[in-house]
């Protein structure tokens, strides 16, 4: 089974995002969004949950949603939340998506 995992960290605080909201949606053309996960990060910010695929749905688009508004509680926050859109190819593969989250701005990238 694939593997989708992030560890999200909190810049301003400089620590982890302990406890924010990560949701995994699969995206099918004509269909709407199925939610596949809706987690929180644990004490080091991180998610790590299997991803069941079969013929039918390798090489679907996947969105990594993480809820930055929720988290930071704050009104003054641009950023509602973080969504990254990818595509799953390959069923024995981890798709690690780190991300450095702030109110106003997030960077991410993609490491195995």
């Amino acid at each position: 089974m694939a593997v989708i995992s992030s560890h999200i960290l909190d810049s301003v605080s400089g620590r982890s995002a302990a406890g924010i909201r990560c949701q995994l949606l699969q995206l099918q053309q004509g269909e709407p969004r199925q939610v596949v996960f809706d987690v929180t990060a644990d004490h080091e910010g991180r998610i790590s949950e299997t991803l069941p695929l079969d013929e039918g749905n390798i090489g679907s688009e996947f969105e990594l949603v993480v809820h930055a508004a929720e988290y930071f509680q704050s009104e003054t926050a641009v950023v509602a939340a973080v969504v990254i859109r990818f595509i799953v190819n390959d069923a024995d593969r981890r798709y690690h998506l780190p991300i450095m989250l702030s109110p106003h701005s997030y960077s991410t990238w993609w490491s195995e």
